[in-house]
């Protein structure tokens, strides 16, 4: 079995406790929390008491812990989050329609965020102590401290509202809405695979803040991260000695330094992918976009219960998976890590 073969392996095996662990804290939090969730899905309205135990036994809550929980691991290995109380849905289905969304939206703002942060980080780590290092760092820093929810209703303000250069908020606008007709549920690629330009157009516009605003917000990390790493690999002394031969600085940075700052970058990269799912809860509220996010709070809303619970266990899993393959990809890039 070659080491990459073996890391893999290992790296799965680990995943299985961790997962199980967040599927436990997951089960036990929602379970301890104050008050009955039979009465707050019901909107705490005084309702007769038979009512409310049918309810129980209907969401299996008449039955003992650890029944519960044996339930609850069950279901989720059939891939049965249970039905919505609010729209007697599948849980699984809507949140699997709405991935996509989600999916799309933390695509493009991590494009966004590495763009910026990238090329940024680089740029202040070859003009180390000087003016523009100086400002963006400052960047760096204020856009790593900006209220993601005020960015997001600023950038509407003025893009929006102001110079009426994008839309507001939605995927679509009204009349493409009705027309378009999604294939994978990822509207960029639906409308490439359509070739309609008129729909790319009217989505990419749609996307345009939402992404902007997630990726400034993870901006600032990157472009530090990407500096830290940079100015260390410069010191080394293998890059002193390409210096020293008479290379360019373009060709010293960009063919001997860059391959060994990356491997901090890259990690930090496929991690913050993940923390996206927790930031696409304010962007995706703030603009009104159809994904995963969105579905938890209006279920936290109206104490849709299955769909609170679904939809935490479906984030987790999911975050899980990116770890993993950041874990491995972090293992081709430098394969010290599998020893």
């Amino acid at each position: 079995m070659s080491g990459l073969m073996r890391y893999a392996l290992q790296r799965l095996l680990l995943t299985i406790p961790m997962v199980f662990i967040l599927l436990t804290v997951i089960f036990l939090v929602l379970r301890v929390m104050p008050g009955d969730p039979v009465s707050a899905m019901l909107g705490g309205r005084p309702v007769p008491p038979e009512v409310l135990q049918s309810y129980r036994v209907k969401m299996g809550f008449d039955k003992s812990l650890p029944v519960q929980y044996a339930t609850y691991l069950g279901g989720i290995l059939r891939g049965d989050f249970g039905s919505s109380t609010r729209t007697s849905t599948p849980v699984l289905e809507e949140l699997l329609s709405r991935f996509p969304a989600t999916i799309e939206l933390a695509l493009f703002g991590l494009l966004v965020a590495g763009i910026l942060g990238f090329s940024t980080g680089i740029l202040a780590a070859t003009r180390a102590d000087r003016p523009v290092d100086h400002g963006i760092r400052i960047f760096h820093i204020a856009s790593f401290a900006m209220p993601l929810f005020w960015l997001g209703l600023m950038f509407q303000v003025f893009f929006a509202v102001k110079l009426k250069w994008l839309p507001v908020a939605g995927r679509l606008g009204g009349q493409m809405a009705f027309s378009f007709e999604p294939i994978t549920g990822f509207y960029m690629l639906d409308a490439i695979l359509r070739w309609d330009g008129k729909a790319l157009a009217d989505i990419a516009r749609h996307l345009a803040l939402p992404s902007l605003t997630l990726g400034i917000a993870l901006t600032g990390l990157l472009g530090r991260v990407s500096r830290a790493s940079m100015l260390e690999v410069l010191d080394q002394d293998y890059i002193t000695t390409a210096r020293a031969k008479g290379l360019s600085e373009r060709i010293v940075v960009l063919r001997h330094a860059l391959r060994n700052a990356l491997i901090p970058i890259v990690t930090i990269f496929g991690l913050q992918f993940a923390a996206l799912m927790g930031g696409a809860v304010l962007t995706e509220t703030v603009f009104s976009w159809p994904g995963i996010a969105s579905y938890l709070m209006r279920a936290i809303s109206a104490r849709d219960y299955p769909a609170i619970q679904g939809s935490v266990v479906f984030i987790a899993l999911f975050i899980s998976l990116i770890n993993l393959i950041v874990d491995l990809f972090y293992s081709t890039i430098d394969p010290r890590v599998r020893y």
